[in-house]
């Protein structure tokens, strides 16, 4: 998009009274925004405004507000931002679908058409590390047979997701709720860098656009809207991610839970999705299941469904196998592992380093251990 027509995009937007229904309707009536702009008050009143707004139009926004757009439409063009509207061929066509999509998308890195073939995963800030794990995993089974996974570049099971799909080998899309000019959290700067190498972060929001509150939940139906599916993996009662799953139902798209324990506070969400008709899921090979009906035979042929097929790993060593079956999903301290297994430390070490380097097992902080 040139700077022409995203300045008439956004001075359109501006306008009080001009929201994303009336926006789309407008454009559909007159053509363009730019058209919009300079229509007569007769033609804007044919075109479905009352009186008051078409002469709002006709105004334009104030000379501050003209400013401003002049300086978002250069900051688009110094970082690099593709602007993609509901009209280009490049908007993603799941989203086009939902009751409400956004109008115009900012996007960093690169949208393709076989991320039409997504999943959405998202879950809780406070996870617990095997939440992280599995969540990990999931996704990387995903990424692996051709699922783009898409997520919003939270603290914990989001930043699992994405980094998840990363490691598969695969696409993942991240959806701010802030401008692109921002990385939130900025702890996640270097991970919105390699999402941006292997597939796109996108907003609806305009430069310069804080990460408020009340942001996240309008971004939320954009996660679910890109998707198939939408994946829960550990969310607590007041979970924003709950707001996504309600979101995807309202859209028609499948929901899918990973159960937690029922001890644990991050997981009482969660669960109770799967009480309340969500599918239980253990791993990536259950989600495909029910989203490979909905997929044509045009975007099947892209995807490598052999991916969750691989054969049995190799069996343990009898001390490997003591060992690791001291372990589980939960972190567990070194010490806890001499005294289940009745080797000596030095025994213990050895092995936990021998199943680390076989991908088996990983070393947390604190020299706790968990299954992969």
């Amino acid at each position: 998009m040139d700077d022409a027509t995203l300045t008439s995009w956004l001075t359109l937007q501006a306008i009080d009274g001009v929201g994303d229904r009336t926006l789309l309707k407008l454009i559909h009536a007159c053509g363009s925004p730019a058209v919009v702009l300079t229509a007569t008050i007769d033609e804007l009143l044919h075109a479905g405004c009352t009186q008051e707004l078409a002469e709002s139009i006709r105004r334009g926004p104030a000379p501050e507000i003209s400013k401003h757009i002049d300086r978002q439409v250069k900051l688009v063009g110094r970082l690099k931002i593709q602007t993609v509207t509901l009209f280009d061929r490049w908007y993603p066509i799941r989203l086009k679908m939902i009751a409400d999509p956004p109008p115009l998308l900012y996007v960093s890195g690169k949208l393709f058409p076989q991320d039409d073939v997504a999943v959405a995963i998202v879950g809780g800030r406070r996870a617990t590390h095997s939440g992280r794990m599995i969540t990990e995993e999931i996704a990387r089974e995903l990424a692996e047979c051709g699922v783009t996974i898409v997520s919003g570049l939270a603290r914990g099971i989001d930043a699992a997701a994405h980094r998840g799909a990363l490691s598969g080998m695969g696409r993942t899309i991240a959806v701010l709720g802030c401008g692109l000019d921002r990385t939130y959290p900025s702890e996640h700067h270097a991970l919105r860098r390699q999402i941006e190498s292997h597939g796109a972060v996108i907003t609806e929001l305009p430069i310069g656009s804080a990460p408020h509150s009340h942001h996240f939940p309008r971004r939320n139906r954009i996660i679910s809207g890109l998707s198939l599916g939408v994946l829960v993996s550990e969310a607590a009662t007041n979970s924003g991610s709950l707001i996504t799953a309600k979101l995807a139902l309202e859209q028609g798209r499948e929901v899918f839970a990973v159960p937690g324990s029922i001890k644990e506070e991050a997981c009482r969400g969660s669960n109770r999705l799967i009480k309340e008709g969500a599918k239980l899921v253990e791993g990536a090979r259950e989600i495909l299941d029910e989203v490979l009906p909905q997929i044509d035979v045009r975007q099947r042929a892209t995807l490598h469904l052999d991916g969750t097929t691989a054969g049995e790993p190799a069996p343990l060593r009898s001390q490997d196998a003591v060992v690791y079956d001291a372990l589980s999903y939960e972190p567990r301290a070194i010490d806890a592992v001499i005294e289940d297994t009745g080797l000596s430390a030095g025994q213990v070490v050895a092995t936990l380093l021998s199943l680390e380097l076989s991908g088996r097992i990983r070393q947390l902080p604190g020299q706790h251990y968990i299954r992969l």
